[in-house]
C-alpha cells in the first residue's frame, strides 16, 4: 500500500493529527516526517488489526482523486 499524504484530502486537518502514519513517523527524527510511505501487505494488515482492536489510530487517508495504489481510508 502506498500512502502519499500529499494526495490526501485530510492533510493538514485534525484527522491528520490522529492518523497512524503521523503517529508512527512523528518524532522519529528531527526532520519533518516523510509524506510518502510504502507498506507491504503484512505491515498493512498488522496496522489494520491494531486499529480494529483500538490500540492505534486508524489510517485516515482520503484520496483527493482515485488512485489504485492508495488506501481508501
Amino acid at each position: 500500500m502506498l500512502i502519499d499524504c500529499d494526495t490526501c484530502a485530510m492533510q493538514h486537518t485534525s484527522a491528520c493529527d490522529e492518523c497512524i502514519v503521523t503517529v508512527l513517523l512523528e518524532g522519529a527524527t528531527d526532520t519533518p516526517p516523510p509524506v510518502r510511505v510504502d507498506l507491504d501487505p503484512a505491515e498493512t494488515r498488522a496496522l489494520e488489526n491494531l486499529a480494529e482492536a483500538g490500540l492505534v489510530a486508524p489510517l485516515r487517508l482520503v484520496p483527493r482523486h482515485a488512485d489504485p495504489d492508495a488506501a481508501t481510508g
